[in-house]
């Protein structure tokens, strides 16, 4: 098998970028919920948005850096978005005066990996086993 039919994530058809955009955003949203609802926070809507804004606009950054549209299932352009979520969230979080405390970086940085590398590699799993 050589490197070229190794990783062949779906090129960026306008469906597929769409896609994992919102799949994207709505699992930063879920870090978040989730987040909010263990800390038994009030204002559930607006606090969830409030506290994924950083995160969003980070990813957001991240798939601009990683010109993500061109292979936005690929494995490393999914890298490439967690850790901007997580660096660009941190660092945006700092500057407005949110929490950044080592423990909620580990949190971030396991959840948001888990969430946006996790369903690309699954994706590139199922395409594995649909070609063998």
């Amino acid at each position: 098998m050589t490197s070229s039919t190794r990783q062949q994530p779906v090129r960026g058809s306008t469906p597929t970028v769409v896609a994992a955009a919102l799949a994207d955003t709505i699992l930063i949203l879920a870090f978040a919920a989730i987040g909010r609802d263990a800390h038994q926070r009030a204002d559930v809507i607006i606090g969830v948005f409030l506290t994924a804004w950083p995160f969003l606009v980070g990813a957001a950054l991240a798939w601009l850096v990683a010109r993500a549209w061109r292979r936005p299932l690929s494995l490393p352009v999914g890298v490439a978005i967690w850790l901007g979520a997580v660096g660009g969230g941190m660092i945006l979080r700092a500057l407005t005066g949110q929490t950044v405390v080592f423990a909620f970086v580990i949190v971030a940085l396991l959840s948001l990996g888990l969430f946006l590398v996790g369903y690309r590699a699954l994706l590139v799993l199922v395409r594995r086993l649909r070609r063998s």
